[in-house]
């Protein structure tokens, strides 16, 4: 057995089942589930032994694609405890996508849920480098039990053991997902890690903190976080499938100090009806941490006068090239700033890669020494640099004379009207507001005249009040907050949009459907 060692010097669970294997690591809140350390690190030992068995070495590379279930985090950390690089797939990509990502990342082994039994009988292994095939939850034609696989391994950790590293994909928003390899860093398991260094000395979560995870777990800041939650003794309360009421039942029930989210998930909180958000005891609460999309101002503003002064925000990418921050008390002051770099020196930049003044608007990029790169895909990982230390997300924004970051929207979703530059998110957090509004994409379609103009795509609260009259009260309720010319001419609505669980729209599908006639997109 492992000896007896400090937390701060050997951050993984390993060291809690040693300490405190009673303490619990994992809750589920729909099915009350519950997992301590002692479980956690024998199972995840489990699993490391039955992929060294199979023949797995560290850098080897594994696959997953499972819902949020009480077996997610074991697995991931049996993969972390072996050294490996592990990629956790989404349950909402295509089957094509999924088959794609499988055989792009080189995995050799494959685990997947028989409640995602329609997807994964999909997928298509032909010409993989997979030899092993797992199913967690029942029988799944052509997989073996993984609980059956896992019950016959030692429980006793190997030694030597190093780090493993994910390998996650991007959501597919906007193309093909394009995995994000990030060199494993060869340190020993339980080595500090950014993640857990980022809890304690900016968020100021520690073991005694309750941490709530409303999201998928495959998504790399859930799964990132998560995970350090459990390096510093966290427990970790995970929703099976976020819903607004039942995130706030989560809070009061289990006591959170602590959560990340998303913005849409502050918009459908808000939305709910007032006395259902006031039934529910969230003084719990002391940290509350968003990123993944720029959250728009009036939302913020009333999630700080709901939850109070303790949102923190941050600015940050699966290629780890940097990384801002901001507290509320500094927010209030810059409305908008997704905060100061902590990471990378921030430098904005003209599309011909000359560095622009401060305040002006231009092509976010971080100077530091990262050394991602777009798995298979090098005209990606070159595009997304500037010489040897200047790497992109391919976001457009501006930084202040006190350094602070302001996120105008992705590059990629940019409308050109006219010769003019528009982008949607402007638009994206007006139409939020309005109470009809349950959720909006705003997107360029194709103009004879102008190449392209403004539309917006809204699925609302009561899709029975769609209409020419509803569509015109958007339009004006749009124009007395925005520009006429950044305001969508004309609104279609539909009964969902196609959002990934993460926050993302998935604006590549709507815009296909608008431009398949066409032969290009301008």
């Amino acid at each position: 057995m492992e000896q007896k060692n400090d937390q701060n010097q050997l951050e993984y669970p390993g060291t809690w089942a040693i300490n405190e294997p009673e303490r619990v690591a994992i809750i589920m809140t729909g099915s009350g589930e519950k997992m301590t350390y002692s479980e956690l690190d024998e199972k995840s030992n489990r699993i490391a032994n039955l992929f060294a068995g199979l023949g797995l070495n560290p850098g080897d590379h594994i696959a997953f694609c499972l819902e949020n279930t009480i077996d997610f985090l074991p697995l991931a950390w049996g993969a972390h405890y072996a050294g490996l690089y592990y990629t956790a797939i989404s349950s909402r990509l295509t089957d094509d996508e999924m088959s794609y990502i499988v055989k792009d990342c080189g995995a050799r082994i494959f685990i997947t849920s028989v409640g995602i039994r329609d997807t994964a009988e999909q997928i298509n292994f032909a010409n993989t480098t997979v030899q092993e095939k797992f199913a967690i939850g029942g029988e799944l034609d052509g997989y073996t039990s993984f609980e059956d696989a896992i019950k016959s391994t030692d429980q006793e950790p190997k030694s030597s053991r190093v780090e493993g590293q994910d390998m996650l994909y991007s959501s597919g928003t906007t193309g093909l997902p394009k995995g994000v390899k990030v060199k494993a860093p060869d340190v020993p398991l339980g080595s500090p890690s950014p993640q857990a260094m980022l809890f304690r000395a900016v968020f100021g979560i520690d073991a005694d903190a309750v941490y709530l995870s409303p999201a998928p777990l495959y998504h790399a800041a859930p799964l990132r976080f998560c995970m350090a939650a459990h390096r510093i003794g966290a427990t970790v309360v995970v929703m099976e499938k976020f819903d607004p009421e039942g995130a706030l039942a989560a809070i009061e029930t289990n006591g959170v100090t602590a959560s990340q989210w998303v913005p849409t998930m502050f918009v459908r909180m808000l939305k709910l009806p007032e006395e259902v958000r006031e039934k529910y005891d969230t003084t719990s609460l002391k940290t509350v941490i968003h990123a993944a999309a720029p959250c728009p101002i009036e939302v913020k503003k009333q999630m700080i006068k709901w939850w109070g002064p303790i949102l923190h925000e941050y600015y940050a990418g699966t290629e780890g090239n940097g990384f801002t921050y901001i507290n509320s008390d500094d927010w209030l002051n810059h409305e908008g700033s997704v905060g100061k770099s902590l990471l990378g020196e921030l430098v904005i930049v003209d599309d011909d890669g000359n560095e622009l003044p401060i305040g002006e608007e231009g092509n976010v990029y971080f100077r530091s020494d990262s050394s991602f790169e777009y798995h298979n895909d090098p005209e990606k990982t070159a595009a997304s640099r500037i010489g040897e230390d200047l790497s992109t997300l391919g976001d457009i924004g501006r930084v202040d004379e006190d350094g602070f970051l302001y996120l105008t929207d992705r590059k990629a979703h940019m409308i050109i009207s006219g010769g003019v530059n528009i982008y949607p998110q402007e638009a994206e957090n007006i139409l939020t507001m309005h109470p009809e509004v349950f959720d909006v994409a705003v997107i360029g379609v194709p103009n004879d005249d102008f190449g392209e103009e403004v539309k917006a795509v809204v699925q609302l609260i009561d899709p029975k009040r769609a209409g020419q009259d509803l569509e015109k009260e958007l339009i004006t309720y749009c124009r007395s907050h925005l520009a006429d010319l950044k305001c969508p001419k004309s609104i279609d609505f539909r009964e969902e949009l196609p959002r990934h669980p993460t926050g993302k729209l998935y604006k590549r599908l709507l815009k296909d459907q608008y431009w398949a006639e066409r032969e290009t997109r301008i």
